[in-house]
């Protein structure tokens, strides 16, 4: 009779993992959350009620302030004086402080005039202020930046 050595059975333990079912569970949930995910971000579609009361809300329109580069000041349409910044917007808006008001310089003014004009607002107690400037072209945009010259 032979002594069985080490086993040599037909079944024996398998050390590896097979990867196949992993991947297919994988590509079968990338699926589904990209067909999913798209729904989500929709939203729900929702039949409101009416009413006969509800009035639109109006959106304010901003109040612009304008700085020439001769100085000179304008509220809208109309010249101010440069000290009666604050006055004239108080005049203009009432106890309506929560009002934009967007602060256009001129590109040629200096830049210590505005800063003087958004700290008048700033003091009284305007803080809901905005520059605007115009967009740069494309073509503007791709010419190289050049340093000015010391002379």
């Amino acid at each position: 009779m032979k002594t069985p050595g080490p086993s040599r059975s037909l079944y024996q333990p398998l050390a590896e993992i097979n990867v196949t079912p992993l991947v297919d569970v994988m590509l079968v949930l990338l699926i589904v959350f990209m067909i999913t995910a798209p729904m989500l971000a929709a939203g729900m579609r929702v039949d409101l009620p009416q009413a006969r009361s509800a009035q639109p809300v109006d959106p304010k329109e901003p109040v612009i302030i304008t700085v020439q580069k001769n100085g000179k000041l304008f509220l809208g349409r109309d010249e101010i004086a440069p000290g009666q910044v604050a006055e004239a917007l108080r005049s203009k808006l009432g106890a309506d402080r929560d009002r934009a008001i967007h602060l256009r310089g001129d590109r040629d003014v200096a830049y210590g005039e505005v800063v003087t004009v958004m700290d008048q607002l700033a003091a009284s107690g305007f803080v809901k202020v905005a520059l605007i400037a115009n967009a740069r072209m494309q073509q503007d945009a791709a010419a190289p930046v050049r340093a000015a010259s010391p002379n």
